[in-house]
């Protein structure tokens, strides 16, 4: 490939729908750059031996395909677009020269001198993408290019098109509840400080998109937890919380939710607090309203439901752990609002009719709400264990137990920009 000069990057958007994309490393890089190449309708394949607890969400829910190995010459293939970023150098600069050779654009994260295409600082706002790449002849500067880029989408959010000055803020901690996936749910302050963060401490359920938009300076940190598969230990979170603070650095715990509502944000402000670092609380829309709302859903409505509770299944009603009163809830004429509670649905529901709950209370279970996945299963109590089963529903997932799920409406999609 040919030297850089000072000729200018030319820019160009991509329509990757349908089309071949080939990711070389499943580490942090893929980790951001993942969901936004998804939202695009690529056809993505990863290779690489390992990946990080998120990216293989992203296989297990089959959003990409996963080849567990080493890269090889020839996965290029066919290829319209390549990201090379793995922790192999080796294996970096065969995947790149194999791109040279077969004419297919390329990024690469540990050498951008090398690669044929650049990944641009991006931003939403209002079906806009902006796109913002610096050059100059000392080099690119990813910095300058996330600063520009934050200006003009804050401009376009508040009407304004004007470019602030460049917000700090002092080491610490901000506990950020990211909402229930949808990144536009975010809270203004809660984007703010992702935006000005060095450090990003990010779940799995966490509004994932906006980890793209982070600069290339900030170190993210992933704290998926899977079920029953691979996840980060609290302890292990609350010590890189401690441990990135006292460094000097500005750390975001982007959380799924609310930091607060079965999300163990207390225990982590708890854990700062005693070491004296300082925390800021930034509550998210929780998904145990946000979730059947965007399903059609009311938690409560005049003369059906005036009162909704909220409960964590994830523990079974006869599990020595569970401090739930099933007997209780049973006798409740509300509305029934389970978190974490697919793979025990079977088991709480029979708890609640042995209780005196009517074995046709309508169900609706609602599987990666407000997302572009989003599906919705109905049922009642005495079919909804088979319906689990049969229809795959797989968490995350927000289950509604009451007369509200008779009573919503089918929420029509927005249209077009």
């Amino acid at each position: 490939m040919a030297e850089h000069d000072d000729h200018p990057a030319y820019p160009v958007g991509l329509r990757l729908n349908g089309r071949r994309v080939v990711v070389v490393g499943g580490g942090q890089v893929a980790q951001r750059r993942l969901p936004a190449l998804i939202a695009a309708g690529a056809d993505i394949t990863l290779v690489s031996p390992s990946a990080t607890p998120s990216v293989e969400a992203m296989a297990d829910a089959g959003e990409i395909r996963w080849e567990r190995r080493r890269y090889q010459d020839g996965d290029l293939a066919d290829t319209w677009y390549a990201l090379v970023a793995s922790s192999d150098a080796a294996a970096n600069d065969a995947a790149s020269a194999e791109a040279e050779r077969t004419r297919t654009w390329c990024v690469r994260s540990d050498d951008a001198e090398a690669a044929t295409a650049w990944t641009p600082a991006t931003g939403r706002s209002e079906g806009i993408t902006v796109a913002v790449l610096t050059t100059t002849s000392q080099g690119r500067d990813p910095r300058h290019s996330a600063a520009v880029r934050d200006a003009i989408v804050e401009g376009l959010r508040d009407g304004t098109l004007a470019a602030p000055h460049h917000r700090t803020r002092a080491p610490g901690v901000a506990l950020v509840g990211g909402g229930p996936g949808d990144p536009d749910l975010i809270t203004v302050r809660g984007r703010r400080l992702l935006a000005e963060a060095d450090v990003v401490i990010a779940d799995r359920l966490g509004p994932r998109d906006l980890l793209d938009e982070l600069p290339p300076h900030v170190e993210v940190i992933d704290a998926a937890k899977i079920p029953y598969g691979r996840y980060m230990a609290q302890e292990a979170i609350n010590q890189a919380l401690i441990d990135h603070a006292k460094a000097g650095k500005s750390v975001v715990r982007l959380k799924g939710g609310d930091p607060f509502v079965f999300g163990r944000g207390m225990e982590e402000a708890q854990a700062l607090a005693a070491e004296g670092i300082a925390c800021t609380v930034v509550p998210g829309i929780s998904s145990s309203i946000s979730v059947p709302g965007a399903a059609g859903i009311p938690v409560t409505h005049r003369g059906v439901a005036h009162e909704f509770t909220v409960v964590s299944g994830h523990v079974a009603p006869d599990d020595p752990r569970s401090l739930v009163d099933w007997q209780a809830l049973a006798q409740l004429r509300g509305t029934l609002v389970l978190l974490m509670a697919v793979d025990k649905i079977g088991a709480i529901a029979q708890a609640l009719i042995s209780n005196g709950k009517s074995p046709d209370t309508p169900v609706a279970l609602v599987q990666e709400g407000t997302t572009a996945a989003q599906r919705r299963v109905d049922a009642t109590l005495a079919t909804v264990g088979e319906r689990v089963v049969s229809e795959e529903v797989r968490p995350p997932a927000v289950i509604v137990i009451g007369d509200v799920v008779a009573v919503g409406v089918d929420i029509p999609a927005p249209l077009e920009d």
